[in-house]
């Protein structure tokens, strides 16, 4: 898949560390210049450098997904420092809250679906128009396989991430026939920074997940990378609507 990506301007959230960053870097590989987007600048920056260590071209781009005007002023940046705006992986996110749905507080519910479907729904609304301009271009959301299956005491989680599924469907009927391809990734249980700190604080819960994995282990940030490359690729040209697991098996059960 050498040079898939070749020319290419690609946009990237959450690229400061996990998945994100491993997106990036597999991005770069393939000669897409790189705007590297998050809310953490030192992360963020480590990525550009990482990039550019290895021969790629990158920026960094500092944005809260959850406020329209830091996201516009994003999409803006990338195409004002490369002209156009070709690809985007929409993976800026965070985790759940393990609590029965009663308990969740208005703050959590808030915080989750602001992130997770607000943010993701503000990336879109601007990145279709700059690609609209050139009547073509490729999107993956970040979702999860918690976003065809439900899962007990993470309510607001779940419902954050079968939202983006939805809005992934509907955005890929809307622009098809404008040469726009929409796609969601829905990730199982991946080592993610993330996911290491809340095993660190709660050793308990790691080898029961890992148990559930049926092919045996946690994925890592570098599989889910390259399941969004391509599915941003003309390899993929046909794939658009779709919610794609790549969970180890996990919602196969």
């Amino acid at each position: 898949m050498a040079d898939s990506l070749e020319g290419r301007v690609s946009l990237i959230t959450g690229a400061a560390s996990g998945i994100g960053r491993a997106t990036a870097l597999a991005f770069a590989r393939e000669g897409a210049k790189v705007a590297v987007a998050d809310i953490d600048p030192e992360g963020g920056e480590q990525t550009v450098h990482l990039i550019e260590d290895t021969g790629g071209e990158a920026l960094f781009v500092s944005v809260d997904v959850t406020k329209a005007s830091e996201v516009q002023a994003m999409v803006d940046a990338v195409v004002d420092a490369y002209g156009r705006l070709d690809c985007a992986f929409n993976n800026a996110g965070v985790g759940g809250i393990g609590v029965p749905t009663h308990e969740h507080t208005t703050e959590d519910w808030d915080r989750t679906l602001g992130i997770n479907l607000k943010g993701v729904w503000l990336c879109m609304k601007y990145e279709i128009p700059r690609m609209l301009e050139h009547g073509r271009g490729a999107i993956v959301n970040s979702a999860s396989m918690l976003g065809v299956i439900g899962m007990a005491g993470m309510s607001a989680y779940v419902a954050s991430k079968h939202g983006v599924v939805g809005l992934t469907k509907s955005a890929a009927l809307e622009y098809a026939k404008e040469g726009i391809r929409v796609n969601a990734l829905c990730p199982g249980v991946i080592r993610t920074p993330m996911n290491e700190k809340y095993w660190n604080e709660f050793p308990e819960t790691e080898e029961p997940l890992r148990e559930a994995e049926p092919i045996g282990r946690f994925g890592e940030p570098e599989e889910m990378a390259e399941v969004a490359l391509w599915l941003c690729s003309d390899a993929a040209s046909f794939v658009t609507g779709h919610a794609m697991l790549a969970d180890g098996g996990f919602v196969a059960q």
